[in-house]
């Protein structure tokens, strides 16, 4: 325990490092992963070829290279960031179709009945999505969505091997002058990532609990 006590300052910086990506990506891969989704469905061809041409080669690349694409191929295009930056960016994009693919399922929920009742009163294509679809699919995709989440918690663990200093990096280098304790570190890394993963689980049992008193 003397190692955890003595390094618990970089373990919280690490733990805060973590939460950073996981709140900044999360918020940016449902944004994208809902409009993803919103053309998957769109009416227009050119709209839905882009949208299942993205899910797919994203949704299929491993995010170790997404994360290298980000941190060294961007930079020789002279678009540099921090790592910790780029690191968001590659998560927020790998994550984005999983969310696209949880909400297109959502809407696929939905009554057909619901949007024909739309365009029975006039609404077009945005209306009907943005205040008619998209309300009642996210409430039935909740859950999923916060199993997404909870991937992309573990998930910034990769971004250890591209300099940035999450609790998978923080833990290593702790390691390497605390060998005799790697075993009290990793039990320590792991319980700092379960203060996350279990209370999103619990929310999710929670929310799906309300969704199906709604319903």
């Amino acid at each position: 325990m003397d190692a955890i006590i003595e390094n618990l300052p970089r373990f919280v910086d690490a733990f805060l490092m973590t939460l950073r990506l996981l709140v900044v990506s999360g918020i940016g891969a449902l944004m994208i992963g809902t409009l993803v989704a919103a053309m998957r469905i769109s009416p227009v061809p050119a709209f839905r070829g882009f949208a299942t041409v993205y899910t797919e080669i994203i949704r299929n690349t491993p995010l170790t290279l997404v994360l290298f694409f980000c941190a060294f191929v961007l930079p020789q295009l002279g678009v540099r960031f921090d790592y910790a930056i780029a690191a968001t960016i590659g998560l927020t994009v790998y994550t984005s179709p999983f969310v696209a693919e949880a909400v297109r399922s959502g809407v696929n929920g939905v009554s057909v009945g619901q949007a024909e009742a739309a365009r029975a009163i006039g609404l077009g294509f945005g209306q009907t999505l943005t205040m008619v679809i998209l309300p009642q699919a996210i409430r039935m995709v909740i859950p999923p969505l916060i199993n997404v989440l909870i991937a992309l918690t573990k998930n910034t663990s990769v971004a250890a091997g591209f300099a940035v200093l999450e609790l998978v990096a923080v833990s290593r280098q702790v390691i390497q002058f605390n060998g005799n304790a790697t075993v009290t570190i990793l039990v320590a890394v792991a319980v700092f990532y379960l203060v996350i993963t279990v209370p999103l689980g619990q929310a999710a049992n929670l929310l799906e609990r309300r969704v199906m008193v709604q319903r």
